[in-house]
């Protein structure tokens, strides 16, 4: 079966929002973990031999025992969608958070951040890019997307 998805989307890098009240949840994530971090997507595979950082390179792991091209996603409700939140639903999943005043602190917070490499985030066959079930299977089976 052939499945095609007509679309053009850009999801660029973007910079970080110093300016949010809640950056220095996401700040500190990111201070406490980058150092041991691995690529989500790499880690499930059980191999890092697919993972590509922004330029389309290899990641490595340096000698320091630092991936390279590592980005953090939100992994259930993307920063930029937060205003747009069922909160009454997001509740049902994620008790606790419904409060629209520290909605936004559970948005950078650990429950919603993954670390993935920068194929895996934004690339063609990226968490952003995909469709949602063509990214779970890409798990599984390699060189699905292409």
């Amino acid at each position: 079966m052939n499945v095609s998805h007509h679309y053009r989307i850009a999801y660029p890098a973007h910079p970080a929002r110093e300016s949010d009240p809640h950056y220095k949840d996401f700040d500190a994530y990111h201070r406490r973990t980058r150092a041991t971090a691995r690529c989500a997507m790499g880690v499930r595979r059980g191999t890092f031999d697919e993972c590509r950082d922004a330029k389309g390179e290899p990641c490595v792991i340096g000698s320091d025992g630092v991936m390279s091209g590592l980005e953090l996603h939100h992994a259930h409700v993307e920063f930029a969608l937060l205003n747009a939140v069922d909160l009454a639903v997001l509740e049902r999943d994620y008790p606790g958070v419904s409060n629209p005043d520290e909605v936004g602190a559970w948005v950078e917070s650990a429950a919603n951040l993954e670390w993935l490499c920068a194929g895996c985030h934004r690339g063609v066959g990226g968490v952003h890019n995909a469709s949602a079930a063509d990214y779970e299977a890409s798990a599984y089976v390699r060189g699905l997307i292409s």
